[in-house]
């Protein structure tokens, strides 16, 4: 069974789905540790209250040195909004995971994180956005896609509105589903691009 680590910096709404998704059995997988780059993130509550480890981490060697110590196999970006090193990028090629709250390559990139992304689909108009889970790489944003899942936005009028339907119709959905895909060995990347077995 593979140990998975979960980045958090927000509420953890993500991290929750998939805590109840493995203690529902759907994940064959087991959250060994949760970080945040912030003290007062939710998401660590969330953790300790499902009796797992959970850690406010901003030392890099420390965090290195913390996944090494409790053996973590893969890592899952969950609403962590900082940048990775590329020292741990390279330490974890193609077993880094981010849920990215629009259908990339559209409205992702440098500044696109959180509700800035709603902001800018709103202000453009379109009329479905989404949710992206990826491998992530040294540019930002551009690594393999794993899933993506669609989401009609045409009635929502604020980004709070945006922001909520696409947590509950797709990140909240295909996320959990990414991570029950790798911990079956399902997922395999060749030349940049995921195949689903």
């Amino acid at each position: 069974m593979l140990r998975f680590a979960v980045f958090v910096s927000g509420g953890g709404t993500n991290l929750q789905a998939l805590i109840d998704a493995v203690q529902e059995g759907t994940i064959n997988g087991e959250i060994g540790l949760v970080v945040s780059n912030r003290k007062a993130a939710y998401g660590l509550e969330r953790a300790r209250n499902a009796g797992i480890k959970a850690e406010c981490i901003k030392d890099e060697d420390l965090l290195i040195q913390r996944l090494a110590e409790e053996k973590i196999d893969f890592i899952v970006l969950a609403g962590y909004l900082a940048i990775i090193s590329e020292r741990l990028i390279s330490l974890y090629p193609n077993k880094i995971m981010n849920i990215h709250p629009s259908l990339i390559p559209s409205f992702c990139g440098p500044g696109y994180y959180g509700i800035h992304v709603h902001e800018k689909v709103l202000a453009r108009g379109v009329k479905v956005s989404g949710a992206t889970v990826h491998f992530v790489s040294e540019v930002v944003d551009g690594g393999p896609i794993i899933l993506q899942k669609a989401v009609d936005i045409v009635e929502c009028e604020t980004a709070e509105e945006i922001q909520t339907k696409i947590l509950h119709e797709a990140e909240h959905t295909i996320l959990p589903e990414a991570v029950r895909l790798y911990c079956n060995g399902k997922v395999k990347v060749e030349n940049e691009r995921v195949h689903i077995l």
